[in-house]
């Protein structure tokens, strides 16, 4: 079969995130699994070599880039659209929630969450409209879709009122490099990133829906009860409607405590977690939550939100909190800065949580759907 998929995630340089990582983890591994079968990555802009994962890739740039709404529409039902009337592939392949409306292909749609139908007012009103217009008709023209957790499959259910059994549940994993640090390396780690001082950390893109103001809110709250030396390291880019995170954080009285480290490689990452005190991740609503499991197999206790995906996720090895709460989000960090045996049963449930995920298993269940899809056409 020739299987056209929708690669414009896989970003030159360190900048995959969420979406991006579940789209080079698994068609990584479905590449390598499907040698008899050719793959045709359709990017949007010049690409990384190192996205070829094997002699059955054929690359394809087309343009425009497609980072804006308008840039979307033109990219998917004009350049991949066309591409598709040409080729006419056995399926397309989207791992990030678009596809085009214009083909008679079969496609399957990775849906990763419906953060934009809960809370529109996170972007603007170009945005909001495009993805409140299309994001059903995406999900209603495709042959199968793919969730990321149970709870986003119900969320697509329960909006758009689609068939259960046309959506396939294919879970995020962990990558070979998240691990375990020493007790040597979490000195140096803390030496360089926190000045020696035990850290709680957050991981993730600054915008809205991650709640960081609330995590500010409730980290000045759990400074002033306990007066620990303890600080709050922020790892992300700033991402869209990120004025109010500032805002608060300019408001805060234990400002000097709150370091934003920006972006940081993989291994700085995989540093981080393992010498952290927590990872705290308390988004409002999340389609799945990565940085808990990656959390979990570096050996950090993790503090997450009791809503959507993120208990599914965790498992038990996790300490849950009310995300609209800053006198619960603030009660956790206490708890777990104080008492060393409930952090020691967080990192051995989450050793265990971890073994429910995996790459490999993620890689050939999308493989499933995409042969499902194909099935739909012969």
């Amino acid at each position: 079969m020739h299987i056209a998929v929708n690669v414009r995630f896989l970003l030159p340089g360190n900048k995959l995130e969420g979406i991006g990582r579940f789209t080079y983890e698994t068609l990584r591994r479905v590449v390598q699994q499907q040698p008899e079968h050719t793959f045709h990555f359709l990017f949007d802009r010049p690409f990384d070599p190192k996205y070829l994962f094997g002699p059955n890739v054929v690359p394809h740039v087309l343009v425009p880039p497609a980072r804006h709404p308008f840039l979307f529409m033109a990219w998917f039902d004009g350049a991949v659209a066309g591409w598709l009337a040409i080729h006419r592939p056995a399926v397309f392949l989207s791992p990030d929630g678009h596809t085009t409306l214009l083909t008679k292909v079969p496609r399957v749609t990775v849906v990763h969450d419906l953060a934009l139908e809960h809370f529109p007012d996170d972007v603007g009103i170009v945005q909001r409209r495009y993805y409140h217009f299309f994001t059903p008709r995406f999900v209603r023209a495709s042959a199968r879709i793919v969730a990321v957790s149970e709870a986003t499959k119900q969320d697509v259910v329960a909006t758009y009122g689609i068939d259960p059994q046309r959506i396939s549940v294919v879970y995020n994993a962990v990558g070979e490099q998240f691990h375990p640090s020493s007790k040597t390396q979490q000195t140096e780690t803390r030496i360089r990133f926190s000045g020696g001082a035990p850290y709680f950390l957050f991981v993730g893109a600054l915008q809205p829906r991650k709640n960081l103001v609330n995590l500010l809110r409730a980290f000045d709250q759990f400074k002033t009860r306990t007066g620990a030396a303890t600080k709050l390291l922020i790892v992300g880019r700033k991402a869209w409607n990120a004025g109010p995170i500032f805002d608060q954080y300019q408001q805060m009285q234990h400002r000097a405590d709150v370091l934003l480290t920006g972006r940081v490689t993989d291994a700085e990452l995989v540093q981080l977690y393992g010498a952290a005190l927590a990872t705290v991740y308390v988004p409002y609503l999340e389609g799945f939550g990565i940085p808990i499991i990656e959390a979990q197999a570096c050996g950090c206790p993790v503090i997450t939100s009791n809503l959507s995906s993120l208990p599914e996720v965790a498992g038990d090895a996790a300490l849950l909190v009310d995300p609209f709460s800053v006198e619960s989000i603030a009660e956790a960090l206490a708890n777990v800065q104080s008492d060393s045996t409930l952090r020691a049963q967080l990192i051995e449930r989450g050793k265990l949580n971890i073994r429910r995920f995996s790459w490999d298993k993620s890689a050939a269940e999308l493989w499933q759907a995409v042969s499902l899809a194909a099935q739909r056409q012969a």
